[in-house]
């Protein structure tokens, strides 16, 4: 099933907000920062990549269920979405 590009938008910022958090944490490592700020920026990292996941299976799913796909492609979305947790 294929996502409308236009719906990946907001999940798309998110990812390039976390891309830009992870080259923070390098930045901070490579620079010899303390152990906090590292872990702090990539808790945050982390976290928007998670949100980005399920952003994106909820909107599969909407989607599916709006085109009224079959059972079997609502059952890969829900093994993806466990996949994440």
């Amino acid at each position: 099933m294929d996502l409308e590009p236009e719906s990946m938008k907001p999940v798309i910022n998110r990812l390039k907000r976390a891309q830009g958090q992870i080259a923070g944490v390098i930045r901070l490592l490579e620079e010899g920062a303390d152990c906090r700020s590292a872990v702090t920026q990539l808790a945050a990292a982390s976290k928007a990549v998670d949100r980005a996941g399920f952003a994106i299976i909820a909107t599969g799913l909407d989607e599916c269920m709006a085109q009224g796909n079959e059972p079997e492609v609502r059952k890969d979305l829900e093994k993806l979405f466990m996949s994440l947790s």
